[in-house]
Order: structure tokens, then sequence, then C-alpha cells
């Protein structure tokens, strides 16, 4: 099956809804479908709840559809670099629930592999455990955290085959691969795409069957957020 589609625009169309929960794979500004987050910022669909670890930074990244006013809620473990994120959270115009990095990443997987809910000692005695249930194994208190499903996940790989094979490299191989297993629908976009067979299955990171529609970014912005050089 040819999963490769024109445009991130075409390929988000039909399947991008309001109010519904995404899973955008990246690490900082390091792996983000930046293409897809721009076409999703186009579509206009708004009060989006949206799982990542990092909300991008002003004008790049996540960033774009905080400043549209489309995300409701962030499910995240790191929120600082953005100062618009934290002008709204602070007005009390976006929902915040942070999440250990470890638990989310261990929550998307659970999603992805039909795990309902796990127990991890993670955040037991502070506000993360509050109105949750506690169990103790072994004497050691451990919290009940649920398996995350999205309604659509968006993931950013470096090779990519009409099949839906995706390769991550280096560092952008972060919370992308638990992103595209834990979304009903995943959408990937590749900086290369190849035909079917071209990938050594040893080195494909996200099989096929997890991706549902595949987009050609060949040549993608690799910024970074803050560069800190040394004084001569």
């Amino acid at each position: 099956m040819d999963k490769l589609w024109p445009s991130a625009a075409a390929a988000l169309q039909g399947i991008v809804s309001d109010g519904m929960l995404l899973a955008v794979g990246g690490f900082g500004l390091c792996g983000i479908p930046e293409a897809l987050i721009a076409a999703l910022r186009e579509s206009g669909v708004r009060n989006l709840t949206v799982a990542s670890n990092n909300a991008g930074v002003d004008g790049w990244g996540l960033g774009l559809l905080l400043e549209t006013r489309q995300v409701r809620k962030m499910i995240a473990s790191y929120v600082g670099e953005n100062a618009e994120f934290e002008r709204q959270f602070l007005a009390g115009e976006l929902e915040v629930e942070l999440v250990p990095q470890g638990t989310l990443a261990e929550r998307m997987r659970a999603g992805g592999a039909g795990i309902p809910g796990f127990y991890t000692r993670t955040g037991v005695g502070t506000q993360i455990a509050e109105g949750k249930e506690h169990k103790d194994f072994d004497g050691v208190p451990c919290i009940l955290e649920r398996g995350l499903h999205a309604d659509v996940a968006l993931v950013k790989a470096w090779k990519a085959d009409r099949h839906g094979n995706l390769v991550y490299r280096r560092a952008a191989r972060n919370f992308n691969p638990l992103a595209a297993a834990c979304g009903k629908i995943t959408v990937a976009e590749a900086e290369i795409v190849v035909e079917p067979g071209e990938l050594d299955p040893d080195e494909i990171h996200t099989p096929g069957i997890f991706v549902q529609r595949v987009v050609h970014n060949p040549a993608p912005q690799k910024r970074i957020e803050r560069k800190t050089v040394r004084s001569a």
C-alpha cells in the first residue's frame, strides 16, 4: 500500500478535528515534525490537547499553535523556552499537565502496546500523585499512570519508504517512535523517501503497520533552541 501523500496539508485532511488529542514527537526542536505542525496550524482546528515532551519555542514548533490559540491543554515534561506558553498559563488561558519525562515516554509506549496502565514510583509524594491510585510493591509505594492513546500522532523520521516504515537519525530518535506507536492514526514526515525494499529491515525503528500516511519534507529547518558559545 502506497502511503505517500503529496503534501502535509493533504495528509492531515479529513483526520484532524477540533478537540482531539495529539501525540507529537520531538525533543526541544530536535526531530519535530515541522511541516505537519505548520499544516496543522493552517487547518484551523482548535481546542487541541497536545502530548509532547515540550511546547516548542516562540515562533517555531508547537509554539506556532500556541500563538494562534489552537491548543487548549498541553501534556508535557518541560515547558521552558516559550514566553507565550508562560503568558497563557499564568493568565489561566492554557491548561497544563506536567508529567515526568520517563513517565510520559512510558505512557506513550504503553498506549502503543495496548497496556491500559502501569505503576511507577516516580511522582509519589508530590502533586503528580494527587488523585491517582496508590499501591505498595514490596513496601515501595507506587502510583497508577494510564497509557496514552492519541487520536492522531505526528512524527518526524529521517528515512521512510512508501509503506510507512521509518528510520530515525541519532537524537531525533527521541519521543518519535513512542508517539508513532500510540496514535490511532499516525502521520510521518521524512527527509528521504525510498521505495519499498530499500530499507534494511534491521535498521527500521517504526514498522509501517503503525503508520498510515507519509509526507516528504526534503529540506527541513534544523534550528537550535539556544545557541551557547565560549567567549574568545
